[in-house]
């Protein structure tokens, strides 16, 4: 049912048919039509609705919508609540609340709870730990088929996937896998060590999230484990939850390569203030380093002052530089996330931005020279200076952007921050000074 005729059933109050509708729909579009509303109008509707749904749909609340939520509800409404989440979204949930929220959450836990969202809470913020959940099916590797099936049976609806089972031995440690699907064909009395499959992919517990991120690209994934150091494991991670990984490791680079300062909060949630730090700090350490391209300007004003005509070219030849720095960069950067490009491959980068600078170089000088020659009719020497300047500033350009997010990856540094403005301002410097060397050389006498 369209939101249109959800809100007009709510501002009818004919709820029992709001109700039956509800119960047809998507909770995902459910928290979507009720997020905005005022908090006792939600509150209302999201009690209507049947309770394993309504634990459904408060998962997609927004964090502001949840902890008004948890606010207005009892301690029994908050419990039911609780106990149908699956265990990584209370870890999240707990994450976002301030203090008098996650007290509440934490005082209708059990004590098996408590003490298993303080163990999750101490891994690293943005580590394989903090993603996992629990809710996964593990086997013994004793069992036989049936057994197996059975224990599936028994508590499968209370975990997250049941498609791929994890075989472990007494000590907890990772033996294999087995689909469901080799469970349900096997023979019933063949033991699961028969059919389970070894060489298991898997992550460590304070492994990277990015790194996590791109094992389920290549791999394409449902679920990964999650191992301690002792090879135990310790949980799951769901392509669900890294695909909120890969949203947030892309609107992170995209901050980066925009020169301001990565923040997990939307853009409209987010304060004046709280913006403008995320900004200032890279566009002072920018505006700082184009001091360089004054300095370089101020030292070549004879030049300048000889052939005022130069002068004209500038904004020309720094857009050109720049722009071709940005194309590189931003080819390279997104390699790197999606691990197409490595650390290793610096020289192959090099010798391939050079052959492509020389066809970009070349191009755009000939095409700059024609036109300097027929339309601007600045003389045979000057058009030969900016053609020349043209094409070693392309070239420089795309050999410096497609190294320094190698360097910086080499360095332990997010390759992001070598984006567009930064290469920009160091492409800058090196242009002008081409620039006007070649011009010293080429039109001084």
């Amino acid at each position: 049912m369209e939101e249109k005729n959800i809100l007009e059933l709510i501002e009818q109050k004919k709820y029992i048919q709001l109700k039956k509708e509800l119960s047809e729909m998507n909770e995902v579009d459910i928290s979507e039509i009720l997020d905005p509303l005022e908090l006792h109008t939600t509150l209302l509707i999201f009690r209507m609705l049947p309770k394993d749904m309504a634990a459904e749909v408060f998962s997609y609340f927004s964090p502001e919508q949840q902890a008004d939520i948890i606010n207005a509800v009892t301690d029994k409404e908050l419990k039911f609540i609780l106990d149908e989440l699956f265990f990584d979204d209370m870890i999240d949930l707990i994450e976002e609340m301030p203090a008098n929220i996650v007290n509440k959450i934490l005082a209708n836990s059990t004590q098996e709870e408590r003490v298993l969202i303080n163990q999750f809470l101490k891994y690293p913020a943005h580590s394989a730990g903090s993603l996992m959940t629990i809710e996964y099916v593990e086997l013994k590797k004793n069992m036989t088929v049936k057994e197996a099936l059975d224990h599936i049976k028994k508590i499968g609806l209370d975990k997250e996937t049941i498609y791929t089972c994890y075989v472990t031995d007494y000590k907890r440690k990772l033996d294999g896998i087995v689909s469901l699907r080799t469970l349900v064909v096997s023979e019933p009395d063949k033991n699961i060590m028969d059919i389970v499959f070894e060489d298991v992919i898997y992550v460590g517990t304070h492994d990277d999230q990015e790194t996590v991120a791109n094992i389920f690209i290549k791999y394409g994934f449902m679920a990964l484990p999650v191992v301690d150091k002792e090879h135990r494991l310790t949980g799951i991670i769901t392509f669900d939850d890294i695909m909120d990984v890969m949203e947030e490791e892309a609107t992170e680079d995209f901050q980066r390569m925009a020169a301001m300062m990565p923040s997990e909060e939307p853009y409209l949630n987010s304060g004046i203030i709280e913006l403008a730090k995320q900004r200032i700090p890279w566009l002072m350490i920018l505006m700082i380093g184009a001091t360089v391209t004054g300095r370089i300007i101020t030292k070549f004003e004879d030049v300048l002052s000889s052939i005022v005509v130069l002068t004209a070219f500038i904004p020309m030849l720094m857009d050109t530089g720049g722009n071709s720095g940005s194309q590189s960069s931003t080819l390279i950067i997104r390699g790197l996330a999606t691990g197409d490009v490595e650390l290793k491959d610096i020289w192959k980068v090099l010798w391939k931005e050079f052959r492509i600078s020389l066809v970009v170089g070349f191009s755009l000088a000939a095409v700059n020279f024609i036109k300097n020659m027929l339309l601007d009719r600045v003389g045979l020497m000057v058009s030969l200076t900016v053609s020349i300047t043209v094409a070693s500033a392309v070239m420089l350009a795309k050999i410096v952007g497609g190294t320094l997010p190698l360097i910086a990856k080499k360095c332990k540094l997010d390759p992001a921050i070598m984006a567009g403005p930064l290469i920009t301002t160091i492409v800058d410097a090196l242009t002008l000074t081409v620039y006007f060397g070649i011009a010293s050389a080429l039109l001084i006498k």
